[in-house]
């Protein structure tokens, strides 16, 4: 966004050390090369579409990451500065490397303003913008002019890390920057204040609400807004260039010409080939009148500002013949073809006897944690005419408040109907429609569509998901606790999993995995008691919620089976849950994402002692399960094994059981 100033500090101050504890919290893994390749330069996702930390997307419904959930003062951050929140990172520059020389012109930097809070950082760090280079000290809080030449150097060794939070504003931000100063700005009445952490280890006061953006791209954008971005771009072209006439005046045309089709059609589908063509139509005359000779004040060419900011989204896969990459043409996919639309309207709860618009029986994915859900996910997620949002639900759930277990008391991820209220409901299966997409990338068209959702904490939520999504079906996925157990164990030791770092009332290491039911009471405990207990309780509820459901609304796989014959296990499970299936598996499939070591029969041996002596606490509820299924724990080979691994496959028959009678 241009400013009318290169530099403007806001008047609050945060707690670096607190923020630089929470950050050094976060594992490693999470940090992510710049997605623009600078080199030194990486960032870890707080922010982004969905909630998805793999994601570097700026279009799309925004939520936060795994990564901002776990970090309450960087949320009470983002909450005191009072705006709505886009892509927000972590930007880390190590040492003596540098953010080179740029000018951010793309369509999403018209409107978004970039705010800086450095965290971890050195008075050599310069932050240079235009004519102007400043130092931003470790807690201020800064905003500059991204329409601007600017750039970062870190002459020291020590890296420098930010809070780099991107939004176009909202009323609290626009009170702090009235009461900013820019560089030069000596005033000795002048001073940050301190906003210092509010929650604490104790987790006392109310949790941080912070607001998202769920519109930021659009489908055929209005004259108003075509105009706005003309005006703005003709008043920075440089003086003194001739052919600026002729240009002007085919940008006229344009504007004339889109307002009177949008008075005609407004932003109906089938205009769009109109809008398509006059926009190929004025970027031929724009090139014989000698556009790409003309530049702007801030020495950017006007034809690149013009298709950023105009002709590439003014029309959303308009088919146009303008050379994007952000843009695609109409293709047939397995889902029908793909027709940008807008996103549906929130609908109400559904009733359970009417068929759902919009959802179309959809697939949740539940297990104990560790039992291999993001595999067998990952295999089923190329089932043609399944979408899915691409990995898992965290963020795009857990930021809306009434999901979140924060502003539940810290009780634990459980949801029943008795939290499936309208308007919840509503925002949660708008950005489910928002984010899915088929196995080729391509959006769902208008209508029912059949989502494939995983994610871990979904074992807890059985009765809410059933009521939000009345078509809903659950594959419940079964693993033997012993090797489940080993996999936890690595889990929470590996740091790579923690859910909930900062949990209020816990010591030890990080929570991870889902938060269960009673999770107070295992303060202190031994991890081997706490993961037993984490697989005890998810199974025992996940077994009573499925028992309450229709008998036609579930099956349940064996993960041994799975990976046994996944060519078969896949093919009847599609079959029960009426699925093509288009593809042949091997004998074995690849490591799934979050697979810590290569998988191995024998590998939960290393940690078989601590194993057998929390064992009793998870065997009731294995028996429960095992009987679900319509096997013994002998007649498996598991249980009566000193490593508990199977000795048999299961046949084909005993593949999926459809209801526990």
């Amino acid at each position: 966004m241009k400013l009318r100033v290169r530099f403007q500090q806001l008047p609050i101050l945060f707690d670096a050390d607190k923020l630089a504890q929470e950050v050094a919290a976060i594992p490693e893994s999470a940090w992510r090369p710049h997605p623009q390749g600078y080199p030194g330069n990486d960032a870890l996702p707080l922010i982004t579409t969905n909630g998805d930390p793999d994601s570097d997307a700026r279009a799309g419904a925004m939520g936060p990451t795994p990564h901002l959930l776990a970090c309450p003062y960087l949320m009470e951050v983002l909450e005191a500065l009072g705006a709505t929140w886009g892509r927000s990172r972590l930007m880390r520059l190590s040492g003596e490397a540098e953010v080179t020389p740029h000018v951010d012109t793309d369509y999403y930097w018209r409107d978004h303003m970039r705010v800086h809070v450095p965290i971890v950082t050195q008075p050599t760090v310069r932050f240079c913008c235009g004519d102007e280079q400043v130092n931003m000290a470790a807690g201020e809080c800064w905003i500059f002019d991204t329409w601007s030449l600017h750039s970062v150097h870190n002459d020291a060794s020590r890296s420098r890390i930010h809070l780099v939070a991107d939004t176009v504003g909202g009323d609290g931000l626009l009170s702090l920057i009235e009461q900013g100063r820019s560089t030069g700005d000596d005033r000795p009445e002048w001073s940050p204040r301190l906003s210092p952490p509010r929650l604490g280890q104790s987790g006392g006061g109310p949790v941080p609400i912070l607001a998202y953006e769920s519109r930021n791209t659009p489908v055929t954008m209005t004259p108003w807004e075509l105009r706005d971005h003309l005006g703005f771009l003709m008043n920075e072209v440089a003086p003194g260039q001739p052919l600026i006439g002729p240009v002007g005046q085919a940008l006229n045309r344009l504007r004339v010409n889109w307002h009177a089709l949008w008075a005609q059609h407004g932003d109906a589908a089938a205009a769009r080939p109109a809008y398509a063509t006059l926009l190929e139509r004025t970027w031929s005359t724009l090139q014989t009148a000698g556009v790409d000779s003309l530049v702007l004040k801030n020495r950017m060419p006007l034809a690149k500002c013009l298709r950023a900011l105009i002709f590439e989204p003014a029309l959303a896969d308009s088919g146009s013949a303008m050379d994007s990459d952000a843009r695609e043409a109409p293709r047939e996919t397995s889902g029908g073809p793909n027709r940008a639309a807008a996103p549906p309207p929130a609908p109400a709860i559904v009733s359970s006897l009417s068929r759902d618009p919009e959802f179309d029986r959809p697939v949740f994915i539940v297990s104990s944690p560790r039992s291999g859900s993001t595999l067998l996910f990952e295999t089923l997620s190329n089932a043609p005419g399944l979408a899915t949002i691409g990995g898992e639900a965290h963020g795009l759930m857990e930021s809306i408040p009434q999901l979140s277990p924060a502003v539940r008391g810290w009780e634990s991820n459980r949801l029943t109907a008795a939290d499936a209220e309208l308007s919840t409901v509503a925002l949660l299966r708008e950005r489910f429609r928002a984010a899915i997409r088929y196995r080729d990338g391509a959006p769902p068209t208008p209508g029912p569509v059949r989502m494939l959702e995983k994610t871990p904490k979904n074992a807890l939520r059985v009765p809410f998901l059933a009521a939000a999504f009345p078509e809903a079906r659950f594959i419940y996925l079964y693993r033997h606790p012993r090797p489940t157990l080993a996999s936890m164990l690595e889990a929470w030791s590996s740091g790579g999993f923690r859910t909930y770092p900062q949990l209020p009332g816990w010591t030890g290491l990080a929570w991870s995995l889902l938060l269960i039911p009673g999770w107070r009471e295992l303060a202190g405990a031994p991890l081997e008691r706490i993961v037993a207990q984490q697989w005890s309780a998810t199974t025992r509820i996940l077994l009573d919620d499925l028992a309450a459901l229709p008998k036609d609304r579930w099956l349940a796989l064996r993960y041994e089976s799975f990976i046994a014959s996944p060519q078969t296990a896949i093919s009847r499970l599609c079959e029960g849950l009426d699925l093509a299936w288009d593809r042949q598996l091997g004998a074995s499939l690849p490591l799934a994402r979050h697979t810590l070591t290569r998988p191995s029969a024998d590998k939960w041996r290393a940690h078989a002692e601590v194993i057998e002596t929390v064992f009793p606490l998870v065997e009731r509820e294995n028996d429960r399960a095992l009987a679900l299924l319509g096997e013994s724990d002998r007649s498996l080979g598991l249980g009566t094994q000193p490593n508990g691994s199977p000795t048999r496959t299961l046949s084909s028959s005993t593949i999926l059981a459809p209801d526990p009678t």
